[in-house]
């Protein structure tokens, strides 16, 4: 019998929390849908199965030295069980993700969100690119909406759509902007790329498809259980890219900025658009996961090919 199943010893939340990380380490399981290690990821599934407060101090001198009940321990025993046999990221089992504080609805319709361009609008980073007069912001690739509503909330005066070629995708999207309450300001529109949505965008915020083929085919399972078209770009990563670069630069108001992440792509992005004047943000990443690119630039750029 699994050490882990048995009930005759008493346990408290913080041990529950360390036997669940030793589990998962054990398991071999994957992270990076929101938590970056065993002992975190356990925490989010022992303290959402308890109902407990995500934030809750784990430490030995406060609630870490909480009972738990033997009930309570089958419950996340059976949790860790599914996290470990389907392989599915915390967020499909739980329903909920956090982005930057604030917590979003999710499903396997949509990309677990953990876009790095979410640290830029809230620390406002992209301000100073940003013209005074900016008010249409188009968050493409929305999948669950997480972006659209972090931009909304970062810049109470914008307008936000939100547009995905997925209409999975975007039902998931428009759980969180009723659960936001910001159905007045973001619209989600269907669009292949962004044939549906023309412009003009004073601000367009993109995490597309970058994956390249190689390592979409050593792809963790976790990352296989979300939907393929919200990560796959072909063999660079840059099938997705390239159209949007080329839109961008018709669409974007003249003072307009694109914000991109293209992940662990950039020798790929720079292979594809040599000479192409882009800013490489900082993120906790480090600076080579998000650009910002101007309207400017990208006509330029365009107009010289």
């Amino acid at each position: 019998m699994n050490p882990s199943h048995t009930q005759d010893a008493a346990l408290n939340l913080a041990a529950l929390v360390e036997m669940a990380a030793k589990r998962l380490e054990a398991a071999g399981v994957s992270f990076g849908h929101g938590t970056t290690n065993a002992h975190d990821e356990a925490a989010w599934l022992v303290l959402w199965r308890l109902g407990l407060p995500l934030d809750t101090d784990l430490g030995t001198d406060g609630e870490g030295l909480r009972a738990v009940t033997p009930e309570q321990r089958l419950a996340v025993n059976a949790l860790l069980d599914e996290r470990i046999a389907t392989r599915k990221p915390v967020a499909y089992l739980t329903r909920e993700a956090w982005l930057q504080g604030v917590p979003f609805y999710v499903d396997e319709r949509a990309i677990v969100p953990r876009s790095l361009i979410a640290e830029l609008l809230v620390d406002g980073s992209i301000d100073e690119w940003l013209d005074p007069a900016t008010t249409a912001v188009l968050d493409l690739c929305t999948g669950n909406g997480s972006l659209a509503v972090l931009a909304a909330m970062a810049w109470p005066d914008v307008q936000v759509t939100g547009a995905d070629i997925s209409p999975d995708a975007l039902a998931v999207a428009q759980i969180n902007v009723e659960r936001h309450g910001l159905h007045h300001r973001i619209a989600l529109v269907q669009s292949d790329g962004m044939a549906a949505v023309p412009g003009p965008w004073d601000l367009i915020l993109c995490n597309p498809p970058y994956v390249n083929s190689a390592s979409m085919a050593v792809l963790p399972e976790e990352y296989r259980a979300e939907p393929s078209i919200a990560l796959a770009g072909g063999s660079d990563g840059m099938d997705f890219v390239r159209p949007l670069l080329r839109d961008a630069a018709r669409t974007l108001s003249p003072a307009g900025v694109l914000l991109l992440e293209i992940g662990h792509e950039r020798e790929h992005f720079e292979a594809a658009f040599p000479g192409l004047p882009a800013f490489w943000m900082d993120t906790s990443a480090g600076s080579d996961q998000v650009v910002l690119i101007t309207a400017l630039a990208l006509t330029r750029f365009f107009a010289t090919e």
